[in-house]
């Protein structure tokens, strides 16, 4: 080998494999740079903000929680991590193995059911044991004698220390509004369909960098050996391709490439083994038939509706979701009510007992007349048992639905929204609704997806017309060692066109028919869907004329009541004991009846807001109020059990 090809050699490898490294880290610096300029949180919550204002929903995207921000609790983070286990343990002992320790019938229920109810920072004054002697008081009970007037007197006496309340300090109390908030910051319902709307935009990003300019850089090396005789030669090749590509809107793609590439004998000749050579590369290929227009785009356009789609319905769920909670959060304080109710007939059935019992012992009453008392006390006390039962489960469903900790101790505040009842008919709350619901706006659009799938599905039935071209710019092909100087005047190109006939098109042809068919069903559905916008417009404006006449009917049964039972109150040494109990039953009735009629006048409200889509949910998911509506909430006196 000459001086010179030695040279060449000792120089041009290292140059080769110098020029391969800075196309390479060209291309890493050129895919990294978007990244260092704007992470992907960015960029999603950038998206998501764009496409909030094409919702008018702009506030929304603001309330976005920072990834890895909000409380995320494990099942058990003592397990292992046994991902890769492909027997994982399974705890199932056998009945050998496990303890069952039956309880005594003896204990004292009445304190554990206390204990229960002081846990949840739930005090029980008028709470009293089922086994309590005839005319004694106990811990926490109105103690009743029965004056020289034969009326009854009365005696607070002090409450039992043994389950003594929680202080106040300890028990958390919810408003309305710091419920909404706390559940759309911890609620596992808001976080999962947050992240379905967050995972629509990534799903957007990713299809809309399918369609931008991307780069590439391949780098192969390989090595061939053959055989003459007994003599090898083996042949290293190493190359390099740096390469952009860019699909074009309306179908088919162009790519610009740079190749170097480098051979070397490694079983040197006397004329030299090594040769290295460069070139640009341009080619394009473009449909004009099959393929060709906004087919091509399909998923693109799929996917920046799909986002849109998503939005709305992340919209309306927190619309619904706000509903929800409210409706947790006035059943709760319904119960309230219906404990404070059950509590204040059990205090005065107390009373009747006691003056029943004197009666008794004084000769005035038969003797089965204080076993008519005394059984209705224990009844009460039952039905308070079991309204505290009922509380407590709802207060711990309550903290799950917000995303609480169920050892955390709260309570409700009693806090209301002021909602005036809508004067409005039928006819124009069907149109409200009918204009604005966003599900049914997603259905909607949802029929032209469909008819976009019918155009999409017949252009695969046309015949394929693509044309393509291409243009290589070489290195001077007489120098061996041309590397990476281009020679311009060496340059190659080509251009074609191919026709492909439809000769058998028949899947093409069923695929058409299928999606007829499925635009026929959308258009079904979405028949149906707005059939049933305006049946639940309209059930929910009867719904809130229904309520407000329950509620008029139940205040106006409690004031009755309670004259009734005020009257034979003053005449209780000539009533007959069944007759104040009938009465004081029908007082609890009435106070219950108009504690549900105000929860489900409230709901009603609520609800029609929800079924026309003119609920509003503000920045941190607090009710916020339309135009005519109180703006601030009140607090309601509710009373405290």
């Amino acid at each position: 080998m000459s001086d010179r090809l030695k040279l060449q050699k000792k120089c041009k490898v290292p140059y080769f494999i110098a020029a391969t490294a800075v196309l390479t880290a060209s291309a890493l610096l050129a895919g990294c740079g978007a990244a260092r300029d704007e992470s992907i949180e960015a960029r999603v919550n950038r998206t998501l903000a764009r496409v909030d204002e094409k919702i008018l929903a702009a506030q929304v995207a603001t309330t976005r929680v920072p990834h890895g921000t909000y409380p995320r609790v494990l099942a058990d983070s003592s397990r292992p991590n046994n991902s890769t286990n492909v027997s994982p343990t399974t705890r199932n002992p056998a009945a050998g193995g496990l303890r069952y320790s039956p309880a005594s019938e003896a204990r004292d229920v009445a304190e554990k059911l206390r204990m229960y109810a002081a846990a949840e920072g739930i005090s029980l004054e008028a709470w009293t044991g089922t086994e309590r002697p005839a005319g004694a008081a106990t811990a926490g009970s109105v103690a009743t004698s029965v004056g020289a007037d034969g009326k009854p007197d009365t005696e607070q006496t002090p409450a039992d220390s043994s389950s003594p309340p929680l202080p106040a300090e300890a028990v958390r109390s919810l408003s309305l509004t710091e419920s909404f908030q706390q559940a759309q910051f911890s609620g596992r319902e808001y976080l999962n369909a947050e992240e379905d709307y967050v995972l629509a935009a990534i799903r957007l990003l990713a299809e809309r960098h399918l369609w931008g300019p991307r780069l590439f850089n391949d780098t192969t090396v390989g090595t061939t050996g053959a055989g003459t005789g007994g003599s090898f030669e083996h042949t290293l090749n190493i190359v390099n391709q740096l390469r952009a590509t860019q699909r074009l809107p309306y179908g088919g793609s162009v790519e610009a490439a740079w190749i170097v590439s480098a051979t070397d004998q490694l079983r040197e000749r006397a004329t030299g083994g090594y040769r290295q050579s460069s070139g640009i590369v341009l080619s394009g290929d473009l449909p004009l038939l099959r393929g060709a227009g906004d087919v091509a785009r399909e998923e693109l356009i799929q996917a920046e509706r799909n986002v849109i789609y998503q939005a709305r319905s992340f919209e309306r769920f927190r619309r619904g979701f706000l509903v929800d909670i409210a409706v947790d959060y006035f059943e709760l304080m319904q119960t309230k009510s219906a404990i404070a109710n059950q509590q204040r007939q059990l205090e005065s059935l107390r009373r009747l007992e006691m003056a029943t019992i004197a009666k008794v012992e004084a000769g005035k009453e038969e003797t089965f007349e204080k076993g008519i008392a005394s059984n209705r006390v224990q009844g009460a006390i039952s039905s308070l048992a079991n309204l505290v039962d009922q509380y407590i489960l709802q207060l711990e469903r309550y903290k799950i639905r917000l995303g609480l900790p169920i050892e955390d101790v709260v309570s409700v505040s009693g806090q209301v929204i002021d909602l005036p009842e809508p004067d409005i008919s039928m006819a124009d709350a069907a149109a409200i609704a009918l204009e604005y619901r966003l599900d049914l706006q997603n259905q909607r659009d949802g029929l032209d997806d469909a008819r976009r799938r019918v155009a999409n599905a017949k252009n695969q039935v046309l015949p394929e017309l693509n044309i393509g071209a291409n243009l290589n710019v070489p290195t001077d092909p007489a120098d061996p060692t041309g590397g990476l100087g281009v020679s311009a005047d060496d340059l190659n190109y080509g251009a074609s066109a191919t026709l492909s006939l439809p000769l058998d098109r028949e899947r093409e042809r069923l695929n058409v028919r299928a999606a007829v068919v499925a635009l026929q069903r959308s258009v079904r559905e979405y028949e149906q869907a707005r059939d049933n916008v305006i049946v639940d417009v309209r059930d929910a404006l009867r719904a809130i004329d229904n309520s407000r006449l329950q509620l008029r009917i139940a205040r106006t049964q409690v004031d009755i009541n309670r004259e009734r039972l005020r009257g034979l109150q003053l005449r209780i040494d000539t009533i007959e004991t069944q007759t104040i109990i009938d009465a004081e039953n029908d007082l609890l009735i009435s106070e219950n009846d108009r504690d549900r009629a105000e929860t489900a006048l409230r709901t009603a409200v609520l609800n029609y807001l929800l079924a026309s889509d003119q609920l509003r949910v503000a920045r941190d998911g607090a009710f916020q109020p339309l135009p005519g509506m109180p703006q601030a909430a009140d607090e309601a006196a509710v009373p405290s059990p």
